[in-house]
């Protein structure tokens, strides 16, 4: 007998394959559409100008609403562009997201060193995963949170481990990292999220006194990997670019705190350049120092 989330899965997946089954041309249409569904709904749309106001308290009101219209146009297209992924083969994946691979990258490959990767909830970030394992020759292992429904969780696996990407629950972070040890891997986190109670540290984030998670820096200095940030720009609709930059080459010769810092210092001048491609719709300020 189905249970519950089973039909939920069931109901909803014929969906999900189809709309991962159009040519790029009809599914923004199709986003377009949606667009105007959610613009009626106000999903979030408080929380998302609230987020705004006290990011950017210098910008009007005008400007303001420009952005908010401009992150949900963003939003709608990256869930569109998450479901293609389903059916999306190896050349379409590399030619919608470009990837520089450069010359210290490489060598860091070739002396065996295994990196970790920081990046933001910034771009379209699940294409940015296959783009590490298209172009290099590191061993992606992706760090996530399962979804609660298992029949979902199980598609999600399967469209992110496409190509030989492998990815870790992150309660296993710390056992599979050590389990991994005799790989050359690149570790990558997605570091811009609220952080658990232990183990945060607190900065000013765009005019906000906000905490950030401190795990990929102790796991860092732990095993003294490079630290490289993950730069994923929108080029254009259904297309970007990632660019990765060596944030730390000896983490261990680091202050404590330092390599969060950097970390939320860089993505936050990612985040001033292109506003609208950031997850404003997180309620990333809900709780105070």
């Amino acid at each position: 007998m189905f249970n519950r989330q089973a039909i939920s899965f069931y109901l909803v997946y014929p969906f999900i394959y189809l709309i991962a089954s159009l040519p790029f041309s009809l599914l923004y249409r199709v986003s377009d559409f949606f667009y105007f569904i959610l613009n009626l709904s106000g999903y979030r749309k408080k929380v998302v100008i609230d987020n705004l106001r006290n990011s950017f308290p210098n910008k009007s009101e005008e400007e303001i609403q420009s952005i908010r219209r401009s992150f949900f146009r963003y939003l709608v297209d990256l869930t569109f562009e998450t479901l293609k992924t389903l059916r999306m083969g190896r050349e379409e994946s590399a030619a919608h997201c470009t990837m520089d691979n450069p010359v210290w990258l490489q060598e860091l490959c070739k002396q065996k060193r295994s990196i970790l990767i920081v990046m933001g909830h910034y771009g379209n970030w699940e294409w940015a995963g296959p783009s590490v394992t298209i172009n290099t020759n590191y061993q992606l292992v992706v760090i996530y949170r399962p979804l609660s429904n298992v029949y979902f969780e199980k598609m999600m696996v399967g469209m992110r481990t496409r190509f030989g990407t492998l990815i870790t629950p992150v309660q296993q972070t710390l056992r599979d990292m050590v389990a991994k040890r005799s790989l050359v891997t690149a570790t990558a986190f997605i570091a811009d999220q609220y952080p658990p109670a232990e183990g945060k540290i607190w900065t000013n984030f765009l005019n906000q006194d906000t905490g950030f998670f401190t795990g990929p820096e102790k796991l860092a200095t732990k095993f003294d990997y490079p630290i490289v940030y993950i730069h994923v720009a929108r080029k254009s609709r259904g297309y970007y670019h990632v660019t990765p930059e060596l944030l730390f080459d000896k983490p261990k010769e680091s202050k404590e705190g330092e390599i969060t810092l950097a970390f939320a210092k860089r993505l936050e001048k990612d985040i001033l350049a292109q506003p609208e491609t950031w997850l404003w719709s997180h309620k990333r300020w809900k709780h105070k120092r």
